[in-house]
């Protein structure tokens, strides 16, 4: 299975690689009802880091842990080592768009585990895909548009 998600924020490139490779991003840009609680993380994410955490999908606590690959200043991967799928890569691309204007990607390439409870978690969890990305869409424009943490 792949999903796509595109959108412009108005900052610049390394603002938003910046943001993005926040680890404390993440608790950020996941909407309600959703509760994040990260066990381990760097603050900066870097080529190799592991991230654990538990989401917790209401009283469903989903415990994933992903690994950080192919770091650029364009992008990163995150890829699931321990979670409700078979298989996640979740690939994060900034394109400049003008010095003020980036366009972030997210593609995410996912396999469901053939198994009952996680198969059913890991479907409910992709048919919200596009409900969670435009979330993120209005919290990341929320975050660097208006606190100007661009240096606009």
């Amino acid at each position: 299975m792949k999903y796509e998600h595109r959108f412009l924020v108005n900052a610049p490139v390394e603002a938003v690689a910046d943001f993005h490779k926040s680890s404390a991003s993440l608790k950020a840009i996941t909407p309600p009802p959703f509760v994040m609680r990260v066990h381990h993380a760097p603050a900066r994410l870097a080529e190799g880091d592991v991230m654990d955490f538990t989401m917790w999908a209401g009283p469903i606590p989903i415990h994933w842990v992903a690994r950080i690959e192919d770091v650029s200043p364009y992008g990163f991967v995150d890829k699931q080592v321990k979670g409700p799928f078979k298989h996640w890569q979740h690939r994060h691309t900034f394109r400049p768009r003008g010095a003020h204007t980036t366009e972030v990607i997210d593609e995410v390439e996912a396999e469901l585990r053939l198994h009952p409870w996680w198969g059913a978690v890991g479907g409910g969890m992709w048919a919200g895909l596009p409900t969670l990305f435009a979330y993120r869409q209005q919290r990341t424009r929320s975050l660097l548009e208006m606190t100007g943490r661009h240096g606009a």
